[in-house]
C-alpha cells in the first residue's frame, strides 16, 4: 500500500509537493485553509488571516524561463516577467495538467501535527484538521510543510520611539493593496526591500510626497540586463557561478560593486549598502532611480523618533506633517501546529538539514518545503526540495547521522553569515546554483555536463554557458522528462517571442560567433582544470 503523505498548503511549494508525491507513487492529501490554490500569488482585495498577502501590482522578479517548474514550461506567449494574475494562471495550468486539484481539501485548516506514540519505530504522524467547525484526525506516514514565510508581519515598533504618539495612520506593508485613497498624502515607507521600493514607486504617482527610509541601503537592479535579456538568464549561469566562486573575496566584492553601479551610482542616490562586502539579495525595481531623480521619492536614513505629526531621522533632519507610515519591515515565520521538539524557531531561524529536514527526528518523515530565500527563483528550488524529500520518504535516498546533519547545518549558518550578514531578514538566504545542484544530487537529477560534452556537445555548452534553467534537472535520473533537451535548446526563442512583436530584419547573425565563443570559453575552463590538476 502506498504511503500516505499530508501536504500543508497549496501554493507553489504545496502544488509541486503533491506532484512529486505522485511521481514517487505516494498518496498525497493536501490541506488548504482558503478556497483556492496559489498561496502568495493569489491576490485578494482584503487581507485574509493565515494567508500571505500581496498588493495588486506585484510582478515577478524572476523571469519565466527561470521560475517555471522543470517539466512544465510556461506558455511561450507569456511575458518574461509576470503580473501576479498571470503567474497564478500558470499555477492553475500546472495543477490542471497534472490533475492535482483532486488531492486538495479546501477550506481545511491544520490544527496540529503530532508524532504517533510509536513514532521512533514507524515514523507516522497524527494530523488534526478543521473544516466547517468540525475537527478530523487522520494518520499519515509523512508530512510536507508548505506554508511559506510571508504570513506573520514583523513590525519592530520598539525600535521607533514615539510611534505610540503618532496621530497619522501606520501599518505593515502586508496590509497595502492599491494606491487608491492615498491621494494628496505625505507618506513615509520604512524599509528597503522589494515591497518597500514597489510601494514607494507606486504611491508617489498619487501622493504629494513619498519618503523611503532605510537603515542599511541596498543595491538596486533592473529586470532588464545585458543586451535586453532578463537579468537572471544572464547572471545565473554555471560559467558565471564558477567565475564568482573562484575569485578572491576582495576582488569579487569589487567586481560586484562595479557591476551594480553601471546603471547608476548608488552613493549619489543614497542607496549604497552600508556593508558592501555582503552578497545580500538586491532590490529589483526598474523605476526607483527615475522617481528619485524626479524628486517624487526621497531617500532618508532610518527614523530615530516619531512625534505626533513628524518623523525625526538619524541624521537630524525632520519630515513634517506625515500622514501615513508604511512599515515594509519583513516577516517572521512559525509552525503553530507543530511542537517545539519537532522544529524550534529562534531569532527567525529554524535548524533544518539542507533547509528541509529537522535533523533530530528519529525518522525522516517530515520535510519543510520552500522555507528559503535563494539568490534566484523559489519555484525550481522548492520543486527539487520536494523531489528529494519524497525519495527520502520512500527510503530511496538516505540521510546521514544526526551529528553529521547538525554539523552541516552549523556550517551553512556560518557561510550564510559570511555571505549575507546577521540581519534577521537574511536568515533564510542561500546561494542558488550550488544549492540546486546539492538538492539534485539527493534526487539523482544533477546534469552530467562532462558526459554530455562527449555525447551532446551543443547541449553541454548551453547547460554550462547558458541560463541554469529548471529543465537541466530533468535530463537524467528519476523523473527524467523527454522534453527537457528541447526546452533548453529553444529557451532563447521563448524569451524573445513576447518582446519581438514588431518583426525587423536582422542586421547580423550572432549565433555562429556565440557558439565559437562558448567553445573557446569551455576550452579555457578545461585547460585551467587540467593544469590545476597537474600542479596539484
Amino acid at each position: 500500500m502506498a504511503k500516505r503523505v499530508a501536504v500543508i498548503g497549496s501554493g507553489v511549494s504545496g502544488l509541486t509537493s503533491i506532484k512529486c508525491c505522485l511521481d514517487e507513487g505516494l498518496q498525497p492529501t493536501c490541506f488548504e485553509r482558503s478556497d483556492n490554490i496559489g498561496g502568495l500569488w493569489r491576490f485578494t482585495e482584503k487581507v485574509e488571516e493565515g494567508r500571505a498577502s500581496i498588493y495588486r501590482s506585484v510582478i515577478t522578479n524572476s523571469s519565466k524561463e527561470m521560475s517555471c517548474f522543470s517539466d512544465f514550461p510556461m506558455p511561450e506567449h507569456f511575458p518574461n516577467f509576470l503580473h501576479n494574475t498571470r503567474f497564478l494562471e500558470y499555477l492553475k495550468l500546472y495543477a490542471k495538467h497534472f490533475d492535482l486539484l483532486k488531492y486538495i481539501q479546501f477550506k481545511t485548516t491544520v490544527i496540529s501535527v503530532r508524532k504517533c506514540q510509536d513514532f521512533s519505530t514507524i515514523g507516522q504522524w497524527i494530523v488534526i484538521t478543521e473544516s466547517n467547525g468540525k475537527q478530523v484526525s487522520a494518520t499519515f506516514d509523512a508530512v510536507m510543510v508548505c506554508i511559506g514565510h510571508h504570513i506573520e508581519s514583523y513590525v519592530p515598533l520598539q525600535s521607533f520611539p514615539g510611534i505610540e504618539k503618532f496621530k497619522g495612520q501606520y501599518f505593515h506593508s502586508r496590509q497595502y493593496k492599491t494606491p487608491e485613497g492615498f491621494e494628496g498624502k505625505t507618506i513615509l515607507v520604512v524599509g528597503m526591500g522589494n515591497s518597500a521600493s514597489d510601494i514607494a514607486v507606486e504611491l508617489c504617482q498619487r501622493a504629494t510626497q513619498v519618503y523611503l527610509s532605510t537603515r542599511g541601503g541596498s543595491w538596486v537592479m533592473s529586470r532588464v540586463y545585458d543586451n535586453g535579456y532578463p537579468w537572471d538568464t544572464v547572471i545565473h549561469t554555471r560559467f558565471s557561478n564558477l567565475i564568482r566562486s573562484s575569485l578572491p573575496w576582495t576582488l569579487l566584492k569589487w567586481v560586484t560593486e562595479k557591476k551594480m553601479n553601471e546603471w547608476f551610482d548608488h552613493e549619489n542616490y543614497g542607496l549604497v549598502p552600508q556593508n558592501r562586502a555582503l552578497m545580500k539579495e538586491p532590490v529589483f525595481n526598474d523605476d526607483l532611480p527615475s522617481r528619485i531623480l524626479c524628486g517624487s521619492v526621497v531617500v532618508k536614513p532610518i527614523v530615530k523618533e516619531f512625534t505626533e505629526t513628524s518623523a525625526i531621522f538619524e541624521d537630524g533632519t525632520v519630515m513634517e506633517n506625515v500622514d501615513v507610515v508604511i512599515f515594509a519591515t519583513g516577516y517572521s515565520f512559525s509552525f503553530p501546529f507543530l511542537e517545539e521538539s519537532v522544529i524550534k524557531v529562534e531569532n527567525n531561524q529554524a535548524p533544518l538539514y539542507k533547509h528541509v529536514f529537522p535533523p533530530q527526528l528519529e525518522k525522516p518523515t517530515l520535510a519543510v518545503i520552500g522555507l528559503i530565500q535563494p539568490l534566484g527563483p523559489i519555484m525550481p528550488t522548492a520543486e527539487l526540495q520536494a523531489r528529494w524529500a519524497t525519495r527520502v520518504f520512500k527510503g530511496l535516498s538516505v540521510l546521514p547521522s544526526e551529528n553529521t546533519m547538525m554539523t552541516d547545518t552549523l556550517k551553512r549558518r556560518e557561510k550564510r553569515i559570511q555571505w549575507f550578514g546577521t540581519s534577521r531578514s537574511q536568515t533564510l538566504q542561500t546561494d542558488h546554483i550550488e544549492y540546486l545542484d546539492e538538492l539534485a544530487e539527493g534526487s539523482g537529477a544533477k546534469p552530467k555536463i562532462f558526459s554530455l560534452l562527449l555525447t551532446d556537445p551543443r547541449l553541454a555548452l548551453l547547460i554550462f554557458f547558458g541560463p541554469c534553467s529548471p529543465f537541466q534537472f530533468r535530463l537524467t535520473g528519476p523523473g527524467r522528462w523527454d522534453g527537457a533537451r528541447n526546452a533548453i535548446l529553444t529557451r532563447k526563442e521563448r524569451i524573445i517571442k513576447p518582446t519581438k512583436t514588431r518583426v525587423v530584419r536582422s542586421s547580423s547573425n550572432h549565433s555562429s560567433v556565440s557558439y565559437l565563443l562558448m567553445m573557446l570559453g569551455l576550452l579555457a575552463v578545461l585547460s585551467a582544470v587540467f593544469f590545476g590538476f597537474q600542479q596539484s
